[in-house]
């Protein structure tokens, strides 16, 4: 199925991204600890990461030119963080550093059997944009503009901005903030996690669910991830299903999966692809990042993504 958006040409960037960055502490262990018990971890790590941030990151890698748009504390997790997108080659004129707050920061706790994991997050409110200072003079500087809906208000402004040049808007959405449904109307593709539709609408059927946020909000593409069952697409009054693939080795993190297919399907989206090879490009860059530790340690290359899917076998369910 072809999708049926219009990708505008002539921008500076393939993608610009108005969103989260993160620094997050990989934590290892055997498996989950109960309550009130002492568990020795078998690994640690610092990584980078950040839904919009990684997903902007996954597309650098493919290839494409992206630039970053968010704030990053002043102190060491911020530096770490701001160093790590500029090492990836994304462009940040439009990031900021906000002196003496405190970077966004995860604890994750990652269960080594299966690569699943609980994260406990915290994010200084200093961080956070209003509609006024959104930084409206990136969204048409890019071919698509992509967002995870953190501060609502800001990110209206941004998608407004972005629509009113022709470029797309894209968000990630895996919770409900307040001024959420200003935003959804202004949405081209919405990419949400598998819990939002039924959240949203209260209805309980996939299928049912996501043709009602067509129906309310006037998305052209609608979709959820589904973890181990890959993703479903609700596009011109169709469904189209992808699997997930099995993960080469074993699955060590599933630590932004999500943001990772986030990009794999943009990918598609700018390069002309049509909408079952966009979701087949996100399923496998989700795949290739569970296989290794770290938010954008086994983000691919197109070659990788290429070799990867030449043999990747879909995971039965």
């Amino acid at each position: 199925m072809q999708i049926p958006l219009m990708v505008p040409t002539n921008r500076a960037f393939d993608a610009v991204g108005f969103g989260l960055n993160a620094v997050d502490h990989l934590i290892v262990v055997g498996e989950y600890p109960p309550f009130d018990s002492k568990t020795r971890l078998r690994e640690h790590q610092q990584t980078a990461g950040g839904q919009t941030a990684t997903t902007m990151v996954a597309l650098r890698r493919l290839g494409l030119r992206t630039a970053y748009a968010g704030r990053f504390g002043s102190d060491q997790e911020g530096q770490f963080g701001f160093q790590t997108l500029q090492q990836e080659g994304v462009n940040l004129e439009f990031a900021e550093v906000v002196s003496g707050g405190r970077n966004q920061i995860a604890f994750i706790i990652i269960d080594a059997r299966s690569g699943e994991r609980t994260i406990i997050w915290d994010r200084d409110e200093r961080l956070a944009y209003t509609a006024v200072d959104a930084p409206t003079s990136l969204s048409a500087q890019g071919r698509v503009l992509h967002l995870d809906a953190h501060d609502p208000p800001a990110c209206v402004r941004m998608a407004e901005a972005a629509r009113a040049t022709g470029s797309l808007v894209s968000a990630d959405i895996d919770n409900i903030y307040p001024g959420l449904p200003d935003l959804l109307p202004l949405l081209n593709i919405l990419m949400a996690s598998k819990d939002f539709p039924q959240r949203l609408t209260g209805i309980s059927d996939e299928r049912a669910s996501l043709i009602e946020l067509k129906r309310r909000y006037g998305c052209q593409v609608v979709g959820m991830t589904m973890g181990t069952r890959g993703a479903m697409v609700y596009c011109q009054d169709e469904f189209v299903e992808s699997p997930a693939f099995e993960v080469p080795g074993t699955c060590r993190d599933t630590t932004g999966a999500g943001d990772a297919f986030r990009g794999g399907f943009l990918y598609g989206v700018l390069t002309g692809a049509d909408l079952e090879t966009s979701l087949r490009f996100a399923n496998g860059v989700a795949a290739l990042k569970c296989r290794s530790l770290g938010a954008r340690t086994a983000l691919p290359s197109k070659h990788e993504l290429d070799e990867f899917l030449s043999s990747a076998r879909p995971i039965q369910t």
